[in-house]
C-alpha cells in the first residue's frame, strides 16, 4: 500500500524526464564533497605513555587535535596564553577529560606573543622532575592570521607583527627544548611537528621566489596588503626551517640512532641511510579550514577577543553551505597530522622487522630483503599534506645573497664571517626545498629576528627582578605600616 502511494505521488510530482541530471547533480555533490575534505588516515597508534607538547590547542583546530589525542590515551601538555585557573580553561579541560576519559590532560600558562612567558615556561619545565616530550606538535601557525582589508578591525601592521612572533614561538621553543630532547634516550621515538596553512605555494613561485629572500631581512619587498603572500610567506619560511632543522639533527657527531653489538639482545638499528637521528622534524599542511582559515579571513569569528567584523559575519554564514561543500572541517584537517604521527619512523620500522627474524650471531646474517618493505614510513623533514609527502620545488637563492653579504663567488666568507662558518657544521646540500643554502639563509634570519625580539621585550631576568623589587617592596610598606 505505501508503495503504490509513493508510486503514484512521483509519477505525478517528480520529473522524471530530469532523472539523469538530477542523479548526476547529486553524484557531482557527494564526489566534491568527498574530495573537498581529502585523505583520512589509514594509521592507528597506541599513544599510551607518551608526552606532546601542544601549542594553539584552544583553536577549533586545536581542539580538534587535543581530543584525538585525548582519545588514545596521551599525556597532553596544552600551552595557552589565558590564565590556567581561568574559568574557560576549566571548563574545557574537564570537558575533555570526562568525554576521553583521559586525566592526563593539563594546561600550562605560556603567552607565545612574549618571548619571556615562553622562556619562563621552558625554565619550570626543564627544571621539573618529569621532562619526557615525545613529540612537539606547533598547531598556532596554522590559522590564518590577518583579515582582507575590508573586513579588518585592527591595523594591518598589527597582523603583520603577530604573524612574525608567531613564527619566532615556534624557532624559540625549538631551540630552548632542544637539548632536552637531545639528551633523552636514543630508542625513544621523538617528533618535532610544525602546522602550516597551505598558502605557501604563493610565496614558492618562481615568480615570487626572489621577493621571498627579500623578505627575510625587509618586509618591504612583500606587495601591500598582501595578507595571502605574507601568510605564504610564513608558512614556506616554516618549512624550509624543518627541513633545515633535521638536516642539523641528521649532521651531529655524536649517534643519534640505537645500534648494539651482534651479540646484543638488543634490537640493532643499522638503517642510517633512512634515518640518521631518533628525532624527526616533519612539516604539515592540513589544507582550508572553515573556522581556521576561512572565518579568520572574513574576520568572523564571533568569540575572539580582538572584535569581528559583522560583514565578515554576514557573508561567512550566507556562504556556509558552500563551504561545507568545499572546505574542511575541523576533524577532516586533523587527518594528516594524525598521520605523520601514527606512521612509524624508519629506524623504528626496522627494528620491529628485525625483531621478528630468527636471531644471527652477525648482523651480515640478517636478510636484508626482509627489512625493504613497502610499507609506508615517516620521511624525516618532508612537507606531508593530504596523508602523504608534497614535492615542493622552491628555488635556491643565489649564493652572493647568503649571510652577511659577502661571500663571494666560491662561496667562502672572509673575516667574522669566516669565522663562523668554521663552528658550523658541515651539512650536505640535498638540494630539497631550496637546498641548504635556503636553509641556512632562513636558520639565519630567525636568529636575527629573535635577537630583536628579545631585545625589545623584556626579558625573564629582568621581569623576575622587577617582581623580586616589587615584592620587598611591598614587605617594607607593610612594615612600615605595623610600625
Amino acid at each position: 500500500m505505501v508503495l503504490n502511494i509513493l508510486e503514484v505521488l512521483g509519477s505525478k510530482y517528480f520529473p522524471t524526464q530530469y532523472t539523469i541530471h538530477i542523479v548526476a547533480a547529486i553524484a557531482t555533490i557527494f564526489a566534491v564533497r568527498t574530495y573537498s575534505q581529502g585523505r583520512a588516515t589509514n594509521r592507528e597508534r597506541d599513544l599510551h605513555a607518551r608526552t606532546i607538547l601542544v601549542t594553539g590547542g584552544f583553536t577549533p583546530f586545536g581542539l580538534t587535535i587535543l581530543q584525538e589525542l585525548a582519545e588514545r590515551g596521551a599525556h597532553i601538555i596544552a600551552l595557552l596564553p589565558d590564565p590556567i585557573d581561568s574559568p574557560r580553561v576549566s571548563l574545557i579541560v574537564d570537558v575533555l577529560r570526562t568525554t576521553t576519559s583521559n586525566e592526563q590532560i593539563y594546561a600550562e600558562h605560556c603567552d607565545l606573543l612574549s618571548p619571556a612567558s615562553i622562556q619562563s615556561f621552558c625554565k619550570h619545565f626543564l627544571s621539573g622532575e618529569v621532562k619526557r616530550l615525545d613529540a612537539l606538535l606547533f598547531t598556532h601557525e596554522f590559522p590564518h592570521v590577518g583579515a582582507l582589508r575590508r573586513f579588518m578591525t585592527k591595523p594591518k601592521a598589527t597582523d603583520d607583527v603577530e604573524r612574525e612572533q608567531l613564527s619566532l614561538a615556534s624557532f624559540l621553543l625549538i631551540t630552548l627544548l632542544l637539548p632536552s630532547l637531545l639528551t633523552a634516550p636514543t630508542e625513544r621515538d621523538i617528533r618535532i611537528i610544525n602546522v602550516v596553512n597551505r598558502f605557501y605555494a604563493a610565496a614558492s613561485a618562481p615568480s615570487f621566489s626572489s621577493a621571498f629572500y627579500d623578505s627575510l631581512t625587509s618586509d618591504e619587498t612583500l606587495p601591500p596588503n598582501s595578507t595571502f603572500l605574507a601568510e605564504g610567506t610564513r608558512s614556506l619560511r616554516t618549512i624550509i626551517l624543518t627541513r633545515h632543522l633535521q638536516r642539523i639533527l641528521d649532521a651531529l657527531p655524536a649517534a643519534q640512532i640505537p645500534k648494539t653489538d651482534s651479540n646484543s639482545s638488543a634490537i640493532p638499528v643499522v638503517n642510517s641511510d633512512s634515518q640518521k637521528s631518533n628525532i624527526v622534524a616533519i612539516t604539515v599542511s592540513p589544507g582550508i579550514s572553515r573556522a581556521d582559515t576561512v572565518a579568520r579571513i572574513l574576520n568572523a569569528d564571533w568569540t575572539s577577543t580582538d572584535g569581528y567584523s559583522i560583514m565578515g559575519v554576514f557573508l561567512y554564514l550566507l556562504a556556509l553551505p558552500l563551504l561545507h561543500l568545499c572546505t574542511k572541517s575541523s576533524v577532516a584537517a586533523v587527518q594528516s597530522v594524525l598521520h605523520v604521527l601514527f606512521l612509524p619512523t624508519p629506524f623504528k620500522f626496522l627494528s620491529q622487522t628485525i625483531q621478528n627474524q630468527p636471531k644471527a650471531k652477525n648482523d651480515s646474517l640478517i636478510d636484508k630483503s626482509v627489512t625493504e618493505s613497502p610499507e609506508e614510513v615517516l620521511k624525516p623533514g618532508a612537507l606531508y599534506a593530504e596523508c602523504a609527502v608534497v614535492r615542493l620545488k622552491v628555488p635556491s637563492p643565489h649564493p652572493e645573497g647568503v649571510a652577511d653579504g659577502n661571500r663571494n663567488d666560491k662561496g667562502k666568507r672572509n673575516g667574522k664571517a669566516a669565522e663562523k662558518e668554521v663552528q658550523t657544521i658541515d651539512l650536505p646540500d640535498d638540494g630539497e626545498f631550496g637546498g641548504e643554502l635556503a636553509g641556512r639563509r632562513v636558520w639565519e634570519a630567525f636568529e636575527a629576528a629573535l635577537k630583536a625580539w628579545e631585545k625589545a621585550n623584556p626579558t625573564l631576568d629582568e621581569l623576575e627582578r622587577e617582581a623580586k623589587a616589587a615584592a620587598e617592596q611591598e614587605v617594607i610598606q607593610a612594615e612600615e605600616i605595623s610600625s
